[in-house]
């Protein structure tokens, strides 16, 4: 609550930061006016409001980042010698149920007077360190704003100064970005290599049985597992299949049509209806699926005299091809308009009709952008989880037949970490090297997608 009431009150004194620092280039123009200021006024505001703000909020982040595990540090310090504690692990115990007991959770055993005095010495002094955070913050924002409310001169670079700090602060975002993917690929190959010491690549990359449960007992049957990922991918690939067969076709032509030739009332009110698809919640259009659309087609296989399973591709990939029509829809329909109105009227002009014209220049002007938009949907379908948990089932089926359950890459690795797990089993690590495929096949797509665009866009003046 005090770093929340310190965040807000640092946005309030940079927002009068920044009319001292207006008022300040005004009063130094003068009678001359504003033409004798390097900078319009407002970048002499925002400069003074970004040097208010900008030093307080990092002292915040910092004492966010360090904060509890200094005063956890300095508290353990006090109670280690006291409770005669030696060994490491005996002191992240005591360490983990003092932050028990701070949270005002119960311990894990009987916390004794040591324990909850050491409790309330953590408290006083976080008390204590948010008083002094305040008193800092509030003199750091007032002597930062003094001393540039002294510099602002006329001669005073204050766009170049401010132009300076936004753009070292786009490129700290854009490098944090960087960093943080290669950190989740180097978590994920680093896990995944573990996994293949103990089960050879080959053998996850070709294998045609997935059954990643370990036996307690060795003489237990099937106490190796097997980590045969193809039925795993398979399945992926089947109900991908489905629900692109589903979502491009009717998203495609509803672009062409809000596009080509549907009035502006219409597109106004049709278009938002069916982005309105884009923000259900999946878990929604799994229940969909799993209550509605997979009893439909089971009772209609049955009626046929074909064997259905209560829980099948073909419903999770119908479900999952309705909710990436708004995908396909609006990334086509972008495309689309973006195609040069003159290339229309030219066509037009030679007497060709407007279907001809949508369909031999308007298409094929747009089609890398489509094309693209298609295998970004693709990567979207592939990635999808809570539908296929609801209506696909769990069975690792090497199987093309759409009436049976199959599963995907996404709820294998939400089955192998749910619950307690330790990271020293196949059955687990097998998690990290499927998401590790899983990344690299979206990778690719997305590349073959990005190349698309740019090896077949047309260049329009």
């Amino acid at each position: 609550m005090a770093v929340i009431l310190l965040i807000c009150s640092i946005f309030v004194f940079s927002q009068a930061a920044y009319w001292l620092g207006v008022k300040r280039a005004r009063r130094a123009a003068g009678e001359r006016g504003q033409a004798v200021l390097h900078s319009r006024p407002q970048y002499y505001g925002v400069l003074t409001a970004l040097w208010c703000g900008l030093p307080a909020l990092f002292i915040i982040f910092a004492w966010i980042l360090f904060a509890d595990s200094i005063l956890t540090g300095m508290v353990m310090d006090q109670v280690a010698p006291q409770m005669g504690l030696t060994s490491t692990k005996e002191i992240d115990l005591v360490e983990n149920d003092l932050k028990n007991l701070v949270a005002g959770h119960r311990a894990t055993t009987d916390p004794g007077p040591l324990l909850q005095r050491a409790a309330d010495d953590y408290r006083r002094l976080k008390a204590v360190g948010e008083k002094a955070l305040f008193v800092v913050i509030l003199s750091l924002m007032t002597l930062c704003t003094f001393l540039v409310w002294l510099r602002i001169r006329p001669a005073l670079r204050a766009r170049n100064q401010v132009e300076f700090i936004l753009r070292a602060f786009l490129v700290l975002c854009s490098t944090l970005a960087v960093f943080i993917t290669l950190g989740i690929v180097l978590s994920v190959l680093f896990e995944s290599i573990r996994f293949f010491q103990m089960v050879p690549v080959t053998e996850f990359l070709f294998g045609l049985n997935w059954s990643p449960q370990m036996a307690i007992r060795e003489d237990q049957v099937g106490s190796s597992g097997s980590f045969g990922a193809v039925p795993v991918f398979a399945g992926t690939m089947l109900i991908s299949v489905i629900a692109m067969l589903v979502a491009a076709p009717v998203g495609l032509m509803s672009a062409i049509y809000l596009a080509e030739y549907s009035g502006k009332k219409f597109r106004a009110t049709a278009k938002p209806l069916l982005e309105i698809l884009a923000g259900v919640p999946t878990v929604v259009y799994g229940f969909f699926a799993a209550l509605t659309v997979a009893p439909a087609i089971r009772s209609l296989g049955v009626s046929f005299g074909l064997t259905v399973s209560s829980e099948s591709a073909l419903a999770a990939g119908l479900v999952m091809g309705v909710m990436i029509i708004p995908f396909v829809l609006s990334i086509s329909d972008d495309v689309i308009n973006a195609v040069p109105q003159s290339l229309r009227d030219g066509s037009y002009a030679l007497g060709a009709t407007r279907s001809e014209t949508v369909k031999l220049v308007v298409i094929p002007a747009a089609l890398p952008g489509i094309v693209g938009g298609m295998l970004l949907a693709v990567s979207r379908a592939i990635g999808e989880t809570m539908i296929v948990v609801m209506a696909a089932g769990l069975s690792a089926n090497l199987t093309v037949n759409p009436l049976q359950a199959v599963t995907t890459v996404t709820v294998q690795i939400v089955t192998l970490l749910v619950g307690d797990q330790e990271f020293d089993s196949p059955k687990t690590l097998a998690a990290f090297a499927l998401g590790l495929l899983l990344f690299i096949v979206t990778l690719v797509l997305n590349i073959i997608a990005l190349y698309v665009v740019r090896r077949y866009r047309e260049q329009y003046e």
